[in-house]
């Protein structure tokens, strides 16, 4: 299953997936996504495809933005 919007998308990684949504691993993935050299961003890319990355980027930045409101 690909995710096709945000609250799909938050619920595999939090519940399908069981990955917490911490503000530092969101950021740890935005800066790994956002490079393109790095290889598991390559991987990525290869499998969804680089309009799935844009979204994937900014899902993680929306929940960051939603976190930091919240604290």
């Amino acid at each position: 299953m690909v995710p096709e919007d945000y609250p799909d998308w938050r619920h595999c990684i939090e519940v399908v997936c069981g990955i917490p949504l911490t503000p530092h691993y969101m950021r740890e993935r935005i800066s790994a996504l956002g490079d393109p050299h790095e290889f598991h961003t390559q991987r990525f890319i290869a499998c969804y495809g680089d309009a799935h990355l844009l979204r994937v980027r900014a899902w993680f930045a929306q929940a960051l933005t939603e976190a930091e409101h919240r604290a």
